[in-house]
């Protein structure tokens, strides 16, 4: 065993946290009426991100099968949130961007992010807060160059 390590498994603390903050937002999505599922919000929050992003790297980018991806964004181009666009460079290809109407609905999804990881963070200094940050950004520098070694 590596005793330069502590022994206790990072990837259950991170899925912990992970599986509580999905949950939390789950929870707090339905409160808002949105109308949209976690899925969806989180489509639409990636959308506001990256805009003018291609459905194929939105979905690589979003960690979902390009056809999930699909089904999230028939949904969210109904409710009038999104518009698919043809990529000038490749017609065949969509480009994703927001719709003016897709502002409040982003509003009420900041809100409530917002008030969740205010909840996490909770006892926390600033200094703390940054420094957390600042160690998880930079593990998934670490994991990002491996996987890209790989490629």
């Amino acid at each position: 065993m590596d005793t330069d390590l502590p022994t206790r498994p990072l990837g259950f603390l991170v899925g912990d946290i992970a599986r509580l903050l999905r949950r939390r937002f789950e929870r707090a999505l339905a409160a808002a009426d949105t109308g949209l599922t976690a899925a969806e919000a989180r489509a639409l929050a990636f959308i506001e991100h990256y805009p003018d992003q291609r459905q194929g790297a939105l979905a690589e980018r979003l960690g979902v099968e390009p056809m999930t991806l699909c089904g999230f964004l028939d949904r969210l181009e109904t409710a009038g949130l999104i518009e698919r666009r043809p990529d000038p460079s490749d017609r065949r290809a969509k480009l994703v961007a927001l719709s003016p109407t897709a502002e409040p609905v982003l509003e009420r999804i900041h809100d409530e992010a917002i008030a969740i990881r205010r909840a996490a963070l909770k006892g926390m200094s600033r200094a703390e807060m940054e420094a957390a940050y600042s160690l998880l950004e930079r593990m998934r520098a670490n994991l990002g160059a491996l996987a890209e070694a790989e490629r």
